[in-house]
């Protein structure tokens, strides 16, 4: 399975994202503020624009399994979940129905949507990988 991450709107707080399951679109995406290639503020900054393999692994931080992006080159944990704004991303992809200035909603629903394709799809052996690109 092939989803894309497609980034639109950056600010000096956030990045708001769509994410496609091949061009359908499934949802909004809130990553941290999108910076210049080679610099990372820990915590504060998306990841790299680029292709990894999601995983579905226990996460001792929220004590469930969830999606986790592998291999991003200078990042560790990062995660697809849920939340509102760039306080809750970490470093991580949060997900949500509907969008604001700097915010995502209706995050738990798209969280579960999401989490439900990709298990689905790894329970019968599929790898599933997610490329972040951005607007032309």
């Amino acid at each position: 399975m092939e989803l894309k991450l497609v980034r639109e709107i950056f600010t000096d707080n956030s990045t708001i994202g769509r994410l496609y399951n091949d061009d359908v679109f499934l949802c909004y995406t809130l990553e941290d503020e999108t910076r210049e290639a080679g610099i990372k503020i820990p915590g504060r900054t998306s990841i790299p624009y680029g292709r990894y393999e999601i995983a579905i692994t226990f996460s001792p931080k929220y004590n469930r399994k969830m999606p986790i992006l592998l291999n991003v080159p200078d990042f560790e944990g990062i995660r697809i979940h849920s939340g509102n704004d760039d306080g809750d991303t970490e470093g991580c992809i949060l997900v949500g129905l509907s969008k604001g200035k700097d915010m995502i909603f209706e995050s738990r629903l798209a969280f579960v949507k999401v989490k439900e394709l990709i298990g689905a799809k790894i329970a019968y052996d599929e790898r599933v990988f997610i490329t972040i690109t951005k607007t032309p």
